[in-house]
């Protein structure tokens, strides 16, 4: 199993050209595209991770589909880096770890919400709204529900966690009843 320092170390080192040349933009919308696209399609990154495809053949693939589905100069190296270095298995997880690197760098705080029904436009404002103001730096939420919450809300944001949910408080009250 590869290491996530290794993520990392291919994340920096996208994330400092792209911050540098300023084209942020242009590759996250190519890096975003081609997630969706070897989820859509998982034979495609079956067949350039496999070892039965010769590397030449591989390549020629990816070319093909990126003159399908042309991307920023930028995106093409770095996933073409990825090909050569035999860790195309792996863009999911370095294109997460991408995100993260790029929003850190820009002050923006990502925050996991679990729900136990789905939130409204004006909760979700205004739980980004106090985040933001806790915090002092930029919000963006990842939103789930989970219904056996049963109410309330679980946010985590780096390692803290802060528990709101009912099915917590019932917990917590049972542990007290039973000492």
């Amino acid at each position: 199993m590869i290491s996530s320092a290794v993520f990392s170390r291919y994340a920096r080192s996208l994330a400092d050209v792209v911050l540098e040349t300023g084209q942020e933009a242009a590759v996250d919308r190519d890096l975003a595209t081609y997630r969706e696209m070897f989820l859509a399609v998982p034979a495609l990154l079956e067949a350039l991770d496999s070892p039965a495809i010769p590397r030449d053949t591989k390549a020629r693939i990816l070319s093909q589909v990126m003159t399908q589905y042309p991307v920023h100069q930028t995106a093409a190296n770095f996933l073409r880096i990825l090909l050569e270095h035999n860790r195309i298995r792996h863009f999911h997880q370095i294109h997460d770890c991408y995100i993260k690197t790029v929003d850190e760098r820009r002050g923006i705080l990502s925050a996991q919400v679990t729900a136990s029904d789905p939130l409204t436009g004006e909760q979700l404002s205004a739980l980004r709204d106090g985040l933001a103001r806790a915090t002092g730096r930029s919000v963006t939420l990842s939103v789930k529900t989970d219904p056996a919450l049963i109410g309330g809300l679980i946010v985590q944001v780096g390692s803290t966690i802060y528990d709101g949910s009912v099915r917590t408080q019932l917990a917590v009250m049972k542990q007290r009843l039973m000492s």
